[in-house]
């Protein structure tokens, strides 16, 4: 089933390369514009993209939206510029690295949190000192004492594989998506987990060179069943495959309206 995947994910992306797709007027940005609405869309925000390109571009603030969602979006916009301006320094990805992406993904719609064992603020990018659930059927998260050292794992876990030499896109993808995977379900945050985890993975995907993934707010609730089905089996597989034919999904949808 993966190989097949794998398969029909290069078959699809070498035909909207040789398409030329991507190299359209202003399609990197107003396609990063789309990751951007998507992703703040799957946690509540209801701001269009037409309204955020007037946003971005024009400093003109949509009306009939409360500034916490105008905010989430600026703030995320401004995490994606950062993260732009590094994908051709290969920088090593560290827990401060991640706290720090964290901080401007949640700079403006972050709260502070005061506990038992003492305050963290997640506009700041500190890691939880709380434990949470994932809303669904009340199944914990790791515990927050864990939270540090693991999150320390996955950094060296995902610098060494960043470092391998990589055959096909496709196995760059499955890289990007089991990382997104795993950053989610470490939980380290308060809040902004899964805007976090999935600019990470764009970012491994954008330093490669490759088309960043877009995951569409339609697709929501499959992402969360795809997502919770891998975190109770404890196996990645479910989640990956289902980003896999996401993409594939997209791509193959691009490339119809391309040549229409």
């Amino acid at each position: 089933m993966m190989n097949t995947i794998y398969n029909e994910l290069n078959d699809a992306l070498q035909e909207f390369k040789r398409l030329g797709i991507a190299e359209q007027f202003d399609f990197q940005k107003l396609y990063l514009y789309s990751i951007i609405t998507h992703s703040t869309a799957i946690e509540g925000s209801t701001v269009t993209e037409i309204e955020n390109t007037l946003m971005f571009d024009e400093g003109i603030v949509p009306g009939g939206h409360n500034v916490m969602e105008q905010m989430m979006n600026l703030d995320l916009k401004r995490a994606y510029d950062y993260v732009n301006g590094l994908l051709d320094k290969n920088i090593p990805i560290t827990v401060d690295f991640l706290k720090q992406l964290s901080a401007l993904v949640m700079r403006n719609t972050g709260s502070s949190y005061t506990t038992a064992l003492g305050s963290f603020d997640s506009s700041a990018g500190d890691l939880r000192l709380v434990n949470v659930s994932a809303g669904r059927g009340g199944k914990s998260y790791l515990n927050y004492q864990k939270v540090p050292q693991r999150l320390a794992d996955f950094c060296t876990w995902l610098n060494d594989e960043r470092q391998k030499t990589f055959t096909d896109d496709a196995e760059v993808y499955a890289l990007s998506f089991e990382a997104h995977y795993r950053l989610v379900s470490i939980h380290p945050w308060g809040d902004g987990n899964g805007r976090t985890s999935r600019l990470l993975m764009n970012m491994i995907q954008m330093e490669k060179g490759l088309l960043p993934s877009i995951l569409k707010k339609e697709n929501k609730a499959k992402y969360i069943e795809a997502l919770a089905v891998s975190q109770d089996n404890e196996d990645s597989t479910m989640f990956v495959d289902f980003m896999m034919k996401s993409m594939v999904e997209f791509i193959n949808k691009s490339i119809d309206e391309f040549t229409a």
